[in-house]
């Protein structure tokens, strides 16, 4: 077997197939984290920055005031002991001063430069089929409660709700949902 500079050495040959399969592992591990994202507390970096940087430590989910910070359990393979938020169950409630990302002791967490309304969570869409507003029933109580105001989350001329490019991703307008199931999903940000 030979390469562009000659013959092979057996050490040669297997460094080279280990460094193949090496490449194939890692590749395998990243398509395995993409699937298994989370919805990260405000100012974390994308997933697998977000993973490579966090210790684990905990100190974010200690200052949570409302304790929507948790850790994800063993199971969750490499993303075990990160944390993470279940906005459908406790909502973010969008700190000013973001105490969750100013305890992080590395860059897994940080304040983003325009503060707490350029912190991004999390991506909500609208279930039409369950939203009473798609049923000429009388609503708005999403839009009322979003944080960050109608740049997020408004309600347009027919008394619907609208997503705008703000949304944080806080799950306020999730807990705050009258329809059972809630009308609105939280979804995990892409990786970008």
């Amino acid at each position: 077997m030979t390469d562009s500079s000659g013959p092979l050495d057996r050490r040669s040959f297997f460094s080279q197939g280990l460094t193949r399969a090496l490449r194939e592992i890692v590749g395998a591990v990243e398509q395995k984290v993409v699937q298994a994202q989370y919805v990260r507390p405000p100012g974390a970096l994308p997933e697998a920055a977000f993973l490579a940087a966090c210790t684990r430590c905990g100190a974010c989910a200690d200052v949570c005031p409302v304790h929507a910070i948790t850790k994800l359990p063993p199971s969750a393979g490499l993303a075990a002991g990160t944390p993470t938020l279940d906005v459908a169950v406790t909502a973010c409630i969008m700190c000013e001063t973001m105490p969750c990302a100013a305890a992080c002791p590395t860059p897994a967490l940080d304040v983003p430069a325009w503060g707490w309304r350029d912190a991004k969570m999390a991506q909500v869409e609208i279930e039409v089929s369950r939203c009473i507003t798609y049923r000429d029933v009388e609503c708005g109580i999403c839009a009322r409660v979003c944080p960050v105001g109608e740049d997020a989350l408004k309600m347009d001329d027919r008394g619907r709700p609208v997503i705008g490019a703000a949304c944080t991703g806080c799950g306020q307008c999730l807990n705050a949902c009258v329809t059972t199931p809630t009308s609105l999903v939280a979804r995990p940000l892409e990786m970008l």
